[in-house]
């Protein structure tokens, strides 16, 4: 057999062992061991449902490591923690869509041997498995910029509330309901932290945490002096306003600034091109027609 074979069989045969050597060495009756013990406290009509976690994410928590999970719930608390994905589910979709390409990749390997099938074969094994943090990640990028748009007027919204007489908690609490956007439920959450007995402090700080904006994040550090030294909240949110909305029409002025740098490229390559070859192909052919 020659190596590239033995290549595929490797890559094939070793995921699949160890996948099943993971299946092999998990402790069933320690797991039923430890869910009796806690369930045998509760009584039997009021108890609480404990359930076992399905096989395939457990399997995927041992091939994940903890790092890397944590990176991942991070990403996905930037973009909204969404409903369709959860942590669980994107763990366990994960090791099962790097399979699906490796599979793939074998059958195209097998249809048509060569180096070329077996590198687009490792190329769909890699992309498939990364595929689900891709999505994520762009999720995430994209509930920032919604955030950092609408920052500015959120504050001034605030700032009305709190000049009319509202305190801040109240003001945050308008702001988030007449508002639509990731921004205002980001806010409705950090009340409802507060709500459930989270310290201030620490609901600013996870708000800060949650809302990747370097704007957000200035925001939450002078509400938090603000609180600790007995500021005028009224001031500081005139000061942040006005901050936020001359950020926001310098970082306006500077994305002008770069368009016509993007645009030469397009233009030289593919608007020059067909141009000059309208306007100097019928005379390119009269010359070449008057010498001949």
């Amino acid at each position: 057999m020659t190596p590239v074979a033995w290549l595929i069989i490797a890559t094939i045969v070793l995921p699949v062992g160890y996948f099943a050597w993971s299946l092999l060495s998990i402790d069933r009756k320690g797991i039923v061991a430890i869910q009796s013990n806690l369930g045998s406290g509760f009584a039997q009509g009021g108890g609480v449902n404990l359930q076992r976690p399905p096989l395939l994410l457990g399997v995927a928590r041992k091939l994940t490591p903890g790092s890397y999970e944590a990176k991942m719930d991070h990403w996905l608390a930037l973009a909204g923690r969404p409903m369709s994905m959860p942590l669980p589910k994107l763990l366990a979709l994960k090791p099962a869509l790097g399979l699906a390409g490796a599979l793939g990749g074998v059958s195209l390997f097998l249809l048509s041997p060569g180096p070329g099938m077996v590198g687009l074969g490792l190329f769909l094994t890699v992309f498939l498995y990364f595929l689900p943090d891709l999505l994520i990640y762009n999720s995430g990028i994209k509930r920032q910029e919604a955030i950092k748009l609408e920052f500015p007027n959120t504050l001034d919204q605030m700032l009305i509330s709190v000049e009319a007489g509202l305190g801040f908690e109240s003001a945050m609490e308008r702001a988030s309901s007449q508002g639509a956007g990731p921004l205002p439920q980001e806010l409705m959450r950090t009340l409802q932290d507060i709500q459930v007995g989270r310290p201030r402090q620490e609901s600013y700080e996870a708000l800060a945490d949650r809302c990747a904006v370097p704007d957000v994040r200035s925001f939450v550090l002078a509400v938090i002096q603000a609180d600790k030294y007995g500021i005028g909240i009224a001031n500081v949110l005139r000061a942040q306003a006005k901050q936020a909305r001359v950020k926001r029409r310098q970082s306006a002025e500077e994305r002008a600034m770069k368009l016509p740098v993007k645009v030469l490229f397009p233009l030289l390559f593919c608007i020059f091109p067909v141009l000059f070859i309208v306007l100097l192909g019928p005379a390119a052919i009269k010359i070449m027609q008057a010498f001949s």
